[in-house]
C-alpha cells in the first residue's frame, strides 16, 4: 500500500487514519514499495529561566564528570568512525544521557527504557527530514499489514497533513461509518484528539491517537473553515471494512467507478466493477479519484493496465540513477471516453494512473490539482518485527515529469462546492464531468 500523503494508512484516504499514502513497489508485505497580565506572565517566565539557567550549570558539570570518567573509551571520531552514527562517542553520549536521566529526571515513573530504546531507533529516521520516512515499532507494524487488508478498528475517514497548518486533516469519509455519522468532512482540521493537541505530530501518531479499541470513543475538536468556533465531536471507533471501490451506471450510459485507496483488494474489486460497467453497455466513464491518498505501486499499475494503451505506465528512478519501468501490453485498453475526476488530495499511486491518463490523452482529467506526491516509498522489515519505511526512488510519468512538490493541473479546473455538496446533496465537480462525458459522447 502506498502510505502516503501524508498519506495512510493516511487510508490519504474516506479516511482510513492509517493511509499515509506511501508508494510501495512491490506488493509483498515482506517489502511493500509502499500548528491581561501579559507583563506579569514575562516577569515570571523570566524567574523560571532563570532557575533553569543555573540548574544546567550543575547538571553540566556532572555530564562533563561522567565524560571524563569514560574518556578512555572515547575516540577523535576521525576517519571512518565519524561517519557512522554507531561509533564509541555516540554510545558513551548515549550512556551518559541516560546516567543523567536516571540522576535527575523528577517524573521518575516516566522513565521506560524500551520506550527510550525505540525512542532512538525512531529518532534516528526522524533525522532524514522526510515525513514519509518512519520507523514501525513491531505493534505499529502489524496495524499497518491490518490496515493494507482493507480492515481495522477506528471511524471510517481518511487522515492526511496539511502542509499549511502542520495538524492532521480529514482527507476523506467512508460512507455509512462513525465518522460521517459524527458529521466529520473533508478538509476538517483535526486540532485535538481526546484534549491532547494534534499538531507538529507524524501522520502515524495522529492516527494512533484516532484509532483504537471496537466501541470506545474519541474526543475529535474540529477547525472547520467558515465556523466560529472550534466543533466538538465525539466518534464510536468500530471495525472498518474498507470498500476501496464504488460503481454505478448513471443515466445516458455513462458508467461511474470510485476507487478511494489502492490495497491489496482493490485490483480485484475495480475489475469486478469495470466487468459489470462494461457489461452495462455503458457509452462513456467517469473514474473518481478525489482524495484517493494512493496505496500500492503494483495495484495502480495492474489497474492502469486495464485501461491504458500500449506503452509506459510509469517509471522509477532511485539514488543511483537506476531506472524501472512498468508498461503496458494495451490488450485491454478502454475504447470509450474517460474522464478522471481529481483533487488536492489526489495523491501518489492515484497521481500514477491520472499522470498516465493525461500523458496518453485517454482521459479528460476534471477538478483541482492533485496533491504531488512523486517519490516512491518501501517497507523494509527488520528481524526483530519491527520494520523501516524509506524514500527509496523518485517515479515518472510516461513523458518524463516528475510532479513530487508539483502536482498535476486538470485539463478542465473546477472547484468543490461545499456549500452545494452538504446542504444539497449536488456534487458540482461530478455534473461538471458528467457535462464533459456526454459532450465527448456526442462528437
Amino acid at each position: 500500500m502506498i502510505l502516503d500523503n501524508y498519506g495512510y494508512s493516511s487510508n490519504n484516504s474516506g479516511m482510513n487514519q492509517g493511509a499515509e499514502n506511501n508508494l510501495y513497489p512491490d506488493s509483498s508485505k515482506q517489502e511493500q514499495h509502499q500548528t491581561k497580565g501579559m507583563f506579569l506572565v514575562g516577569m515570571l517566565t523570566g524567574i523560571v529561566i532563570s532557575v533553569l539557567v543555573a540548574g544546567s550549570v550543575y547538571a553540566g558539570v556532572k555530564v562533563a564528570d561522567i565524560l571524563h570518567l569514560r574518556g578512555s573509551k572515547q575516540t577523535s571520531a576521525e576517519g571512518a568512525s565519524a561517519q557512522n552514527v554507531v561509533n564509541d562517542d555516540s554510545i558513551t553520549k548515549l550512556e551518559s544521557i541516560e546516567k543523567v536521566i536516571d540522576e535527575y529526571y523528577y517524573n521518575e515513573e516516566d522513565i521506560n527504557t524500551d520506550n527510550m530504546i525505540e525512542g532512538m531507533y525512531a529518532g534516528m529516521v526522524d533525522s532524514l527530514g522526510d515525513p514519509y520516512s518512519v520507523y514501525y515499532t513491531q505493534e505499529e507494524w502489524e496495524e499497518l499489514m491490518r490496515d493494507t487488508e482493507g480492515v481495522y478498528y477506528g471511524i471510517g475517514a481518511y487522515v492526511s497533513i496539511d502542509s499549511r497548518t502542520g495538524y492532521g486533516k480529514i482527507s476523506g469519509v467512508i460512507e455509512n461509518t462513525p465518522a460521517q455519522e459524527a458529521g466529520l468532512r473533508e478538509n476538517d482540521i483535526i486540532y485535538m484528539v481526546d484534549g491532547e493537541p494534534a499538531q507538529g505530530l507524524e501522520l502515524s501518531e495522529i492516527v494512533a491517537m484516532i484509532k483504537g479499541e471496537e466501541g470506545t470513543i474519541v474526543h475529535l475538536t474540529i477547525y472547520r473553515e467558515g465556523e466560529e468556533d472550534y466543533l466538538e465531536m465525539d466518534v464510536v471507533r468500530k471495525q472498518i471494512e474498507s470498500p476501496t471501490v464504488k460503481y454505478e451506471m448513471k443515466d445516458n450510459g455513462i458508467g461511474y467507478i470510485q476507487i478511494t485507496e489502492f490495497d491489496e483488494v482493490t485490483y480485484d474489486q475495480f475489475v469486478e466493477a469495470l466487468s459489470v460497467i462494461k457489461g452495462n453497455e455503458a457509452k462513456g466513464l467517469i473514474l473518481d479519484l478525489r482524495s484517493n491518498p494512493g496505496g500500492s505501486l503494483s495495484v495502480v499499475v495492474d489497474i492502469a493496465r486495464q485501461i491504458l494503451p500500449e506503452g509506459l505506465i510509469v517509471y522509477t528512478e532511485d539514488r543511483s540513477g537506476k531506472r524501472t519501468e512498468y508498461s503496458c501490453d494495451g490488450d485491454n485498453e478502454l475504447k470509450i471516453p474517460l474522464v478522471v475526476l481529481v483533487n488536492g488530495n489526489s495523491a501518489s499511486a492515484s497521481e500514477i494512473l491520472a499522470g498516465a491518463v493525461k500523458d496518453y490523452g485517454k482521459g479528460t482529467l476534471v477538478g483541482t490539482k492533485t496533491f504531488g506526491k512523486g517519490i516512491v516509498q518501501r517497507i523494509l522489515p527488520l528481524t526483530d518485527g519491527t520494520a523501516l519505511k524509506l524514500t527509496v526512488s523518485a517515479y515518472y510519468t510516461p513523458k518524463g515529469n516528475n510532479i513530487h512538490n508539483i502536482g498535476i493541473e486538470p485539463d478542465i479546473e473546477c472547484e468543490f462546492d461545499a456549500d452545494a455538496y452538504y446542504d444539497k446533496g449536488v456534487d458540482n465537480q461530478l455534473e461538471r464531468a458528467v457535462e464533459e462525458v456526454k459532450r465527448i459522447m456526442a462528437k
